[in-house]
């Protein structure tokens, strides 16, 4: 430490002695702020830019919903220790992007859970951001032209009660191949759109649930089940499509799906790189459109009718596996928050099948 931040610590020491201890138990990961790993000068700089009311802040190392003596006594008490709250991971950004989760109380939500926002998995270099737990009304969201199939009903109260990690981009070929050792993909040439540098970047497509499993294997990760993928796609709305930076509350307008998806209207006929739309309020991208995504659930017309409203798993058996997402080709219909589609997990969907990752923490 140089001699200003002696100076400025003791000082600040002395007055942290002066407010009440905090209210529950913090480590280093808690005071952490920048994410860089251990705790020192640039978490205290960080504290100290950020003093008075901050709720919600990383910064606010106790969680008061104040930067004041009492977060500077936290950091004092794990000064120089390290962090690595997830060793599998590379932290990319410890707290949320307020321009990409606009939402304050989502980005509150995030920080309560004390990970990192924004990973990189080490094994395959998978970007990830953190969905947090959280409470929302699962299916029917019709858009302006199209109605709800009898699937999707009836709407229902669904609780997710653990955090979880979520691939911000579907798997691209590039990571699939790297791991798999070849691509089965249909669209691997260039396009006039899609310059060869940039085909390794497109998501992977004509992909069986089945052989994703392989890609799965020894990794940690997992498929997201149905509930998680439908509440990462609406982050907090409740429109048949999700929201993006520029219109935060999502929107039933077909005409503006645009903004988010690559489909039947804006792909011209085949996949385009992961990360060229918006993304939604937690940070995801292509949550609608460019391929089908497989999730972990076996399919069920009526299983909304008898879910549990606690961390639903899907059906205990079944011949057909859930997507959802709707694909490059697709009108707006099967973009929406709720839409439901089904096929045999042996299934490859030629050009049509893709997926991204989901992981605990």
């Amino acid at each position: 430490m140089n001699s200003w931040l002696v100076r400025m610590v003791g000082c600040v020491a002395v007055a942290s002695l002066m407010v009440a201890a905090p209210a529950r138990g913090q480590g280093a990961c808690d005071a952490d702020v920048d994410g860089n790993g251990s705790v020192g000068a640039s978490d205290l700089a960080s504290v100290l830019s950020a003093w008075g009311p901050c709720a919600g802040c990383a910064a606010d190392v106790n969680g008061s919903g104040a930067v004041d003596g009492a977060d500077i006594a936290v950091l004092l008490s794990v000064w120089g220790e390290s962090c690595n709250p997830l060793p599998w991971a590379t932290v990319l950004e410890q707290s949320p992007d307020p321009a990409i989760v606009t939402s304050g109380s989502l980005r509150k939500a995030i920080i309560a859970t004390g990970l990192p926002w924004r990973v990189r998995d080490n094994l395959t270099q998978i970007e990830m951001v953190l969905i947090p737990p959280g409470s929302f009304n699962m299916g029917c969201s019709a858009s302006n032209v199209h109605s709800c199939s009898p699937a999707e009903n009836p709407v229902h109260a669904v609780t997710l009660t653990d955090a979880f990690y979520m691939g911000r981009y579907e798997v691209t070929q590039a990571q699939w191949t790297a791991r798999m050792g070849s691509n089965p993909s249909y669209f691997q040439s260039a396009s006039a759109e899609v310059p060869a540098a940039q085909v390794p970047n497109r998501p992977v497509d004509t992909v069986s649930w089945t052989t994703i499993q392989g890609f799965l294997s020894v990794t940690g990760m997992r498929l997201p089940t149905e509930a998680e993928w439908e509440y990462a796609y609406r982050a907090g709305t409740t429109t048949a499509f999700h929201g993006w930076p520029a219109q935060t509350a999502g929107t039933n307008d077909d005409t503006l799906v645009g903004n988010i998806a690559w489909f039947q209207e804006t792909s011209n006929g085949h996949t385009r790189p992961v990360g060229g739309k918006a993304p939604n309020g937690f940070g995801l991208h292509d949550m609608a459109g460019n391929v089908w995504e497989w999730v972990s659930d076996w399919y069920s017309s009526t299983y909304y009718a008898s879910s549990p409203s606690t961390n639903p798993p899907g059906p205990a058996t079944g011949s057909n596996r859930v997507l959802r997402g709707g694909k490059w080709g697709m009108e707006s219909r099967q973009l929406r928050s709720s839409h439901r589609l089904h096929a045999a997990p042996g299934s490859a969907g030629i050009a049509y099948f893709g997926f991204r990752v989901a992981r605990a923490p």
